[in-house]
């Protein structure tokens, strides 16, 4: 699962804002949802790119991972707020 970290505001007028917002109550999913599908959908990734970030991940060295789920919540957090500087 990717960690989402970009906001971004798009304005619609109100009938695809309806149309947008019934589909997402019909599937039980977030308007969020929906707009990143329809990215997804419309701007694929190239394979070429999928398999290349396939490969980096296979191929990194193995690491440690704390059990205790508190620490490596904590470990995470801390990761996060790095990035964020």
């Amino acid at each position: 699962m990717c960690m989402l970290n970009r906001r971004l505001q798009v304005l619609l007028d109100d009938r695809r804002y309806r149309r947008l917002h019934a589909e997402a109550r019909a599937r039980h999913a977030s308007v969020g949802a929906l707009v990143r599908e329809a990215i997804d959908r419309t701007y694929p990734v190239s394979l070429e790119r999928k398999r290349a970030a396939a490969k980096a991940i296979l191929a990194a060295p193995p690491m440690e991972v704390p059990l205790d789920l508190r620490e490596l919540k904590a470990e995470l957090d801390e990761i996060r707020a790095g990035a964020k500087k």
